[in-house]
């Protein structure tokens, strides 16, 4: 692999980066060790907070639970309630990379699409690591919900994915978020979609694919929302979802949309 040489007084990449870059195979297991001990730390965080109740329950008692020390709880995320609700700092950085990284002229509500897809796709891999536990999870997030402190943690974790996602649409248009309100209605428009499929896909237990949910809302947003055509509420959809599984790849998928600005 050939890198750039670091400029006068820039690091250069360390001896254990560089070794990781040229195995791909050591990294992946690096990638998928961190997975498990993320979600095992929000699982942790999630039983622990429905059993005592989320003012009870502190950083050490989930790392504990985890069989982690609190500093690498604090590896993964910044506050216990970072970890209930899954607010991973990182992954909003990957969405909003990804979001820079789609083809330049692809529409803005394509490349969003294309992006919270893949994004639901990860959290669908992630949920299969559950297997027979994934209704025991689901049961334990809705008993964790409804708590206030945690609802105002959501809504401020989703607040600052969508200042990031529209300030990304706004570069990649080439305008001024500021005084141009386009890139933050067509991103609020888009996570409003990927919320009520959240939501649904919640309400539901999991059963069906988020990403494929997900990819139908915003479907639906793009057509215009005719309720006669809309692909959340027909059965036939319900049916071919129930057959369809969107899988997590580096290869860039555009869901077929149609899109007028």
């Amino acid at each position: 692999m050939i890198t750039a040489a670091p400029q006068h007084g820039e690091p250069g990449p360390s001896p254990a980066s560089a070794t990781l870059a040229d195995n791909p195979g050591r990294s992946g297991r690096r990638d998928r060790k961190k997975r498990a001990t993320r979600l095992s730390l929000r699982n942790a965080a999630l039983k622990l907070v429905a059993e005592r109740g989320f003012a009870h329950v502190t950083v050490e008692d989930i790392a504990e639970a985890a069989d982690v020390a609190t500093r690498t709880f604090f590896n993964y995320f910044p506050s216990k309630e970072s970890a209930v609700i899954g607010a991973d700092p990182e992954r909003i950085e990957e969405l909003r990379s990804s979001l820079l990284s789609r083809p330049t002229g692809e529409p803005p509500l394509l490349a969003l699409s294309s992006v919270l897809v893949e994004y639901a796709a990860t959290i669908d891999a992630d949920f299969d690591e559950f297997g027979e536990g994934k209704k025991t999870w689901f049961q334990r997030f809705c008993a964790v919900r409804t708590d206030p402190d945690l609802l105002y943690a959501y809504a401020a974790h989703m607040a600052e994915i969508e200042q990031n996602l529209a300030t990304a649409i706004a570069q990649r248009i080439g305008t001024d978020p500021r005084h141009d309100p386009y890139p933050a209605l067509v991103t609020a428009s888009a996570l409003a979609a990927a919320r009520v499929a959240a939501i649904y896909w919640g309400a539901n237990g999991g059963r069906e694919s988020l990403a494929v949910l997900t990819a139908g809302a915003i479907e639906d947003l793009a057509a215009g929302l005719v309720p006669e055509k809309a692909t959340l509420r027909s059965p036939q959809a319900t049916e071919e979802r129930s057959r369809r599984r969107l899988v997590p790849s580096t290869k860039k998928t555009e869901p077929h949309m149609s899109e007028e600005r």
